[in-house]
């Protein structure tokens, strides 16, 4: 097999959830059945990495120093919301029910895998957090063990500093049936009810 296409089905392998059948199935397809979407991947990817930048004030990707969210007017600085990835952020703002600002981690504690407050870059959240405006912080980390972990050791660093910290609630999907969600959702969700 050529260099420059072993190369590439590599480089393919490091997306998520790609193995070598799959970057193998794509390389070829590109190489053969779409070599201008080809040479536009290859120009968008090289665009975004010249381009794109961490915000400074809500670590996502952005073109600018600070992005158009924290820059906006419009929004409620007094909230900020934590979440794991800039697609957590996204999922959010699809739902329209959040207003305030953000800050991306990008990640979640993983002791396992080396990744502790210092990899996260927790002191620039604790800094932005405690910048006087802010008057809550929601954490709105996966539902996962590393996530439950990052957001309760978040929690007591923020709580020590005197900011109020909320969780996302927890519980049964809307539109779910009871005696078909699993024993876990249905028990959250009747620790986490209420007034009605």
């Amino acid at each position: 097999m050529p260099k420059a296409l072993t190369e590439l089905i590599e480089a393919l392998r490091r997306l998520p959830g790609v193995g070598p059948k799959s970057a193998q199935r794509m390389a070829y397809h590109l190489l053969q059945y779409d070599v201008l979407g080809a040479r536009r991947l290859a120009q968008a990817l090289n665009a975004a990495l010249d381009t794109l930048r961490h915000c400074q004030r809500c670590n996502s990707f952005s073109e600018a120093e600070i992005c158009e969210r924290c820059t906006s007017t419009q929004r409620d600085a007094t909230l900020l919301c934590v979440v794991e990835t800039p697609a957590d952020l996204i999922a959010l703002e699809q739902t329209h029910a959040f207003n305030g600002l953000y800050y991306v981690l990008f990640g979640r504690l993983a002791p396992i895998d080396g990744i502790g407050p210092r990899e996260l870059a927790f002191d620039k959240l604790l800094a932005r957090a405690s910048d006087g405006v802010v008057k809550e912080v929601i954490l709105a980390t996966n539902l996962t063990a590393e996530g439950e972990a990052t957001a309760h050791y978040l929690a007591e660093l923020l709580r020590s500093r005197g900011i109020r910290t909320s969780r996302l609630a927890r519980g049964l999907p809307m539109g779910s049936e009871l005696e078909y969600a699993d024993v876990a959702s249905v028990a959250q969700a009747l620790m986490e009810r209420r007034d009605y």
